[in-house]
């Protein structure tokens, strides 16, 4: 065991502090006794007030494996991960800031380690009061671990832990380190088998890097701190500290288990249906105090026995008979509960509930009163002397009090408070035509009081307080007792509080639910949301105008998605609410929409613009290359990702050329992913890679009536299928125009406009590798549509019409490629034709409702068998009432895939013959050498 305490001081090292960006390491073994200075970062969220330490320590190679350990001093919580990082250390960052410690400990071997400076540099330790702190190696021992989790965990919990520190060394080593830091630099000890500890995996849970937990205000407003327009601050609804802090990491570790958050929803639909239990629960839990401080108190040994401890451990009693009183009016609440979260609450409060006779106060007086009176009487006879002395003196001062109104005509009034013990206070008004007596003395003035003493009542002040320290030394014998004996038992303690916490949470969600009219979620394998609400925004424009709704459709043949529009139109506020619902509705929360199915997310990235980078000397371009990169090489199939106008900060050509390239490898990486973005040649050059969708958010252009040479614009704030419309393309100079811009200004600006367009339009062509390309991704997109036919609760006629209108809109579709390999005078994407034969628009116009169709996606990917047989399994699943329709239905559905495929032959037999690789130009300026990308025939995302 070490015999110096590794805390900080004012004499330091600062030799490696500039390399790894740290706190001067320690150099002498003074205890610490308190946070040098105070925390500023995430008060808000539950965690800015704990002290919390956390070890780190990390193996050699490209591919490390961490392992962390957070240890709460004041929850009596130990975590303990193990898991493989990439050398950009974003799950490590991201752990330790949902954890937010006060104190990060790292081993003296570390000091070069890139893991230091990355966690200085991306965690901002400096500006959010965390105290970097270098360790020697002997406190990093496996073996030591090993003990303390021998003596310090719960009984039931230890077998358990024994096997899951046996396969995490590191994790076991970094425990031993954060064990012996609580103990010798910051005084804590626990007693025995009296701390929560727990094995964390990094997996079962939504990633979400710190970028993106500022980006999209997850748990703090960018502009305000203190604001509650945040995530946090619109779902914290919760009453308790214990629900606070289990909402917070709810947000930043959204849940993966799909049983753990459908069950979560059947609770949040339990209490929303039944009112009545509903606000039992909310009442009920009301009265609770912060359980877990109280019970940590409780386990910490002090390492000395004095007037003060003696005093917080009667407090510390009260507060958990307060607990414990409250527990049945909860477990009241919940009896007949039906769904399964509900009945697993319900369950831990009879198991593990205690009754015992000790009230908790908030006000001075009576809270010391309650401390003299813990102990009831009988128990010491010389405490119950002690206690009598006590109520005597308290009367004495009513008493006199009285006498000193009624002989100078005074309306005096006892007060207390725990500086000046009592004093007197009278209104100010009663001495404006006379002076105050001589006897009164401390006169203070407040508002329109004066407050004051007399000799006698500080003589008496002094006597109450010697006869209080006298009862509590006397009770501290059979306090001392009663927390031994709570101890034994904290175990179940602890289970309650967390069994409230998670019962408070939801409890929030409910309200939240019947406040702004969310909707049960259902997980499937796509994303569908009808008429879905950014949820900050819809809670700051409630009071002054609604908010307008907008739908969401993504599945493997739509993943990617290219959002265009004007400036101010919502294009940011759109990509951000999906975002945002994706995090709530994996936390367990209702969605702010009239319907939403949803994929389980595994990763959430946002790449959007704030102005946090300026501030901290970094371009904005930079920035945003810094981000992407990240999101690059961390993104998999089951991401998230939301883009925000990419490529701004630099010039138009280098900026659509990085755009292109980017936009390309998150279209291999199969992740779901909205990219906003102002180059028009982006949705043309990407159109016919598959999964990729292009939308727009739609503007309406006008005269104005009262002067005809300007322009009007009014945002529809709505989603609409296909680019920008060709008549709509300018939106920039028609936003200039009503803005008033100089008249010379807007004329030659439309001028240069205008020739570079056409000039730009002379480059573009069809070709027909291009119309190959485009023909595929059609049948693709067919194919996904029969699969969800097959899913869908459609039947017989409905699914006959349904079918139908698949056919129409296939042939359309199928002819309208063909006219533009023609070179038919049709132009190209056609908004009229696109709003018509869209997936989106079908979906809003098909008699099956989105709820009927959202569900069938989550197969999309399970088979990959040919069309026919595709065709045959529709029809196979059919009652045998419908096989004469459905029989005639198969035989039209056979003959347009004939009349395709001959078609599609022919196609290919001819660009067999001439295969030209096409150059499509980027629409920058000059030749289309270098600013060409080739898209070949076969790249068509077959």
């Amino acid at each position: 065991m070490p015999q110096k305490a590794p805390a900080p001081s004012t004499s330091t090292e600062a030799s490696n502090s500039h390399k790894s960006g740290m706190r001067p390491r320690t150099t002498t073994s003074r205890p610490r006794t308190g946070r040098s200075r105070p925390r500023t970062a995430a008060t808000s969220t539950g965690y800015g007030e704990n002290d919390i330490v956390c070890a780190i320590s990390e193996s050699r190679g490209l591919s490390p494996t961490i392992g962390l350990s957070f240890v709460n001093l004041t929850t009596s919580e130990a975590v303990l991960c193990q898991f493989t990082d990439t050398q950009t250390y974003a799950r490590t960052c991201h752990k330790i800031h949902v954890f937010n410690p006060s104190d990060i400990l790292y081993m003296s071997a570390a000091t070069e380690s890139n893991l230091v400076a990355i966690i200085a540099e991306n965690l901002k330790v400096e500006e959010n009061g965390m105290l970097l702190t270098e360790m020697n190696r002997k406190y990093w021992v496996e073996g030591s671990g090993h003990e303390y989790i021998q003596r310090l965990a719960f009984p039931d919990d230890l077998e358990s832990l024994k096997v899951s520190a046996g396969g995490n060394f590191f994790a076991t080593c970094c425990f031993a380190a954060a064990m012996n830091y609580a103990e010798l630099a910051m005084n804590v000890t626990f007693a025995p088998q009296t701390l929560r500890i727990r094995f964390e995996s990094s997996e079962g849970s939504m990633m979400i890097d710190l970028s993106t937990i500022s980006s999209l205000e997850l748990i703090q407003n960018l502009q305000d701190a203190k604001s509650r327009d945040s995530l946090f601050g619109l779902m914290n609804q919760t009453l308790t500290k214990m629900g606070a802090r289990m909402l917070r990491s709810s947000i930043l570790q959204p849940s993966t288990d799909a049983r753990k958050i459908v069950e979560r929803y059947d609770a949040i639909g339990e209490l929303v249906s039944r009112e009545e239990m509903f606000f039992a629960v909310r009442e009920a839990l009301a009265g609770f105090v912060d359980t877990d401080r109280c019970l940590s108190a409780l386990v910490r040994l002090p390492t000395q026995v004095n007037f003060e401890y003696m005093e917080q451990s009667a407090n510390n009693v009260l507060m958990l008979k307060t607990f414990v009183e409250s527990i049945r009016s909860v477990w009241q609440a919940l009896i007949g509960a039906a769904s399964i979260e509900l009945k697993k609450i319900l369950e831990e409060l009879i198991k593990y509930a205690i009754n015992d006779d000790v009230a908790y106060a908030h006000q001075a007086t009576e809270l010391r009163n309650q401390r003299v009176y813990a102990i009831r009487v009988g128990v010491n006879g010389f405490l119950d002397v002690a206690r009598t002395t006590y109520k005597e003196i308290n009367q004495d001062v009513v008493d006199m009090t009285a006498e000193l109104s009624e002989g100078h005509n005074l309306g005096l009034d006892v007060k207390f408070d725990t500086a000046r013990q009592f004093y007197l206070r009278v209104p100010a008004s009663e001495f404006d035509d006379r002076a105050m007596p001589d006897v009164f003395v401390n006169v203070v003035r407040r508002k329109q009081y004066m407050e004051c003493q007399t000799l006698d009542l500080m003589k008496m002040n002094q006597k109450i307080k010697d006869a209080h320290s006298e009862v509590i030394s006397m009770s501290d014998k059979s306090i001392q007792e009663l927390i031994d004996n709570i101890r034994t038992r904290i175990h179940s303690l602890f289970k309650i509080s967390e069994a409230i916490a998670l019962l408070d949470m939801l409890a929030a969600f409910a309200h939240l639910t019947s406040v702004y009219d969310y909707v049960k979620p259902e997980v499937t394998g796509a994303l569908a949301i009808k008429a879905g609400r950014h949820p900050i925004r819809e809670k700051i424009q409630s009071a002054t105008h609604k908010l307008i709704p907008n739908d969401v459709y993504a599945t493997e043949q739509n993943r990617f998605q290219i959002i265009t529009g004007c400036n101010m139109s919502g294009k940011s506020t759109y990509i951000r609410s999906i975002a945002l619902m994706a995090v709530m509705l994996q936390a367990g929360c209702y969605a702010p929409a009239s319907y939403a199915s949803f994929p389980i997310f595994h990763q959430l990235f946002a790449r959007v613009s704030t102005d946090s980078a300026v501030e901290a000397n970094v371009s904005t371009f930079a920035a945003e290359m810094r981000d992407t990169a990240h999101i690059l090489r961390n993104i998999e199939p089951r991401s998230l990702v939301i883009i925000d106008e990419l490529g701004r900060g630099t010039s138009t050509t280098d900026g659509l050329a990085i755009a292109i390239a980017i936009a390309e490898a998150l279209i291999e990486s199969k992740a779901f992913v909205w990219f906003v973005t102002h180059f028009r040649d982006l949705p043309r050059i990407l159109a016919e890679r598959a999964g990729v969708v292009n939308l727009h958010l739609s503007v309406n252009f006008s005269v104005d009536e009262n002067d005809p040479a300007k322009t009007k614009m009014k945002m529809t704030y709505k989603i609409s299928d296909g680019p920008i419309p060709a008549e709509n393309q300018f939106y920039g100079l028609a936003l200039a125009k009503t803005i008033q811009l100089p008249q010379r200004v807007v004329e030659v600006a439309t001028q240069v406009s205008e020739a570079l367009n056409n000039r730009n339009q002379e480059r573009k062509s069809s070709t027909k590798a291009l119309a190959v390309a485009r023909k595929r991704r059609l049948v693709l997109s067919l194919r996904e549509q029969l699969l969800q036919a097959r899913e869908s609760a459609m039947k017989g006629e409905e699914l006959r019409r349904w079918l139908k209108a698949l056919q129409d809109e296939f042939v359309v579709r199928l002819q309208a490629i063909e006219w533009e390999a023609e070179d038919s005078d049709m132009p190209r994407g056609d908004p009229e034709l696109a709003s018509q034969v869209s997936p989106r628009a079908r979906y809003s116009a098909s008699s099956a409702p989105l709820e009927q169709t959202a569900a069938a996606a989550s197969g999309l990917d399970a088979t990959r068998e040919n069309m026919e047989d595709l065709k045959s399994e529709v029809f196979e699943t059919e009652s045998v009432s419908d096989a004469t329709a459905n029989a005639q239905l198969h035989q039209d559905m056979r003959n347009v895939v004939r009349v395709k495929h001959e078609r599609l032959e022919e196609r290919q037999h001819d660009m067999a013959r001439q295969r030209p690789r096409e150059p499509i130009p980027w629409g920058g300026s000059g030749d289309t050498g270098s600013d060409a990308i080739v898209i070949d025939s076969d790249d068509g995302g077959a």
